[in-house]
């Protein structure tokens, strides 16, 4: 009797699953019907085709062709309704045809996806839609440098797939700093990872772009792709070419963008009245900094970047280190200017620690205050941005702790100040929950949130 229990679970529970399975399958069929994969009109034409063909045949070879399969049919038609009523015969046949046109197409998109989406678990359908849904995506620009923008460029690409990321080329440590003395190229690093963040292509080639080398005469602590960079930068002429390039083969979805063509050196002019020159010298100084430029001065910014900021519908600045990776953007003229005239809402990212040395004791406001005083020495009094993205206070935890052993503590919003100075504040957990020995923004927790204030800023303007 319990045998005989069990046989009819397993039978009932086979069934459930055969429906289900038919069941999704449908769906998924129907789902070529979803408006906005740009299907249906290429089927109905091909159909429509199809016909208009056939017809131009029969009029071709004078309509006789055409009469035999009338006559054929109707001697067939004879036939079979002698067995078969037509109101049996016709909806039977109507299914026949629906049920060949189904098998038709769900053959052909299956090996359409084998050639396209190998992987077995993505649906071809599923691909296209998210590819329409990112195409519909705003035109976001993202400034600054590190691994703060390539974070943030890692949740931003599943919002939208029109993304340029405007990368500070300054650097002069590590490995961009060798190849820089080396080479004679543009620092590559921040680009690199940019890039990796913003790839589409099998993760063993983004994990190759990214593997640094532990060991070799002359390759301990180069990266791979800081070398394909530079080897492109050499071959191509320009560091912007060698993106282009590197974009091709990553897939990468939107562009990445140097803030300038030209070899700069940036340089710190400390409070005491000390001049430090070089980004690794910077970072690691331990007194405040007063401003910053570079050498030479007022470098001229790519067209594609100017272009990129004139039809931004969001434009993003951070996070990153203040005087390193955010305000060297804003040292290229153009694109201060091209800020200035876009009507686009903005947003600064808080960093979600301060900075020994660079920004040791500044909260928010002190921060955006730091970048109105940079512009100024341009002679720009407008500010920029026009809304703050920053963490809410932070749980006490051993990572905070350490931090602050080491001198640095969390950036402290002031929302009420902000607010009455005009600015739309938005105070989110933005920190990445996972167990990290580094306190990081979290890419989708980050992404979210730039794109909730982009909407609240639309609707209230």
């Amino acid at each position: 009797m319990q045998k005989k229990k069990k046989r009819i679970k397993r039978t009932l529970s086979y069934f459930k699953k055969s429906n289900l399975s038919l069941i999704n399958r449908i769906i998924r069929i129907l789902s070529w019907l979803l408006p906005g994969l740009v299907i249906k009109r290429w089927m109905i034409t091909s159909a429509f085709g199809l016909l208009t063909s056939l017809l131009g045949i029969a009029i071709w070879t004078d309509l006789r062709p055409l009469y035999w399969l009338i006559e054929v049919f109707f001697l067939i038609m004879n036939v079979v309704r002698k067995i078969l009523p037509i109101s049996v015969l016709g909806p039977l046949i109507f299914v026949f045809g629906l049920l060949l046109i189904g098998i038709g197409q769900n053959r052909s998109i299956n090996s359409i996806q084998k050639a396209l989406v190998p992987e077995k678990n993505t649906f071809l359908v599923d691909a296209l839609r998210v590819k329409s849904k990112l195409k519909r995506g705003p035109n976001i620009v993202a400034i600054g440098g590190g691994t703060g923008l390539s974070t943030l460029l890692k949740g931003l690409k599943n919002y939208s797939s029109n993304i340029t990321a405007i990368v500070t080329v300054s650097d002069d440590g590590g490995s961009s700093g060798v190849l820089r003395k080396q080479l004679g190229v543009q620092p590559p690093g921040d680009i690199r990872n940019c890039l990796a963040a913003l790839s589409n292509e099998e993760p063993i080639l983004t994990r190759l772009f990214q593997y640094r080398f532990s060991g070799g005469s002359g390759l301990e602590g180069h990266s791979f792709g800081n070398l394909f960079l530079s080897a492109l930068t050499t071959i191509t002429g320009s560091l912007e070419k060698a993106v282009q390039a590197s974009s091709k083969v990553l897939a990468v979805q939107g562009q990445v963008l140097p803030a300038t063509n030209t070899d700069v050196m940036l340089w710190a002019e400390l409070e005491n009245g000390e001049k430090i020159f070089g980004e690794s010298k910077i970072s690691q100084s331990k007194n405040l900094i007063s401003r910053i430029g570079y050498l030479p001065e007022n470098p001229p910014a790519l067209p594609s970047a100017i272009e990129s900021i004139k039809e931004a519908d969001l434009i993003v600045l951070g996070p990153g280190s203040l005087y390193t990776s955010l305000l060297p953007n804003l040292l290229v003229p153009e694109i201060v200017d091209a800020l200035l005239e876009s009507n686009a809402p903005k947003i600064y990212i808080s960093n979600l620690m301060t900075q020994p040395g660079e920004t040791d004791g500044l909260d928010v406001y002190q921060h955006i205050k730091a970048i109105e005083k940079q512009l100024s020495n341009f002679g720009v009094k407008t500010r920029i941005f026009n809304a703050i993205l920053s963490q809410i206070q932070f749980e006490k935890s051993p990572l905070v702790d350490y931090y602050q052993s080491r001198g640095a503590v969390p950036v402290v919003c002031n929302k009420e100040e902000l607010i009455s100075k005009g600015y739309y504040v938005l105070q989110a957990p933005l920190y990445s929950r996972k167990i990290t020995p580094t306190l990081r923004h979290d890419p989708r927790r980050l992404a979210r949130a730039v794109m909730f204030i982009n909407k609240k800023l639309k609707k209230l303007n």
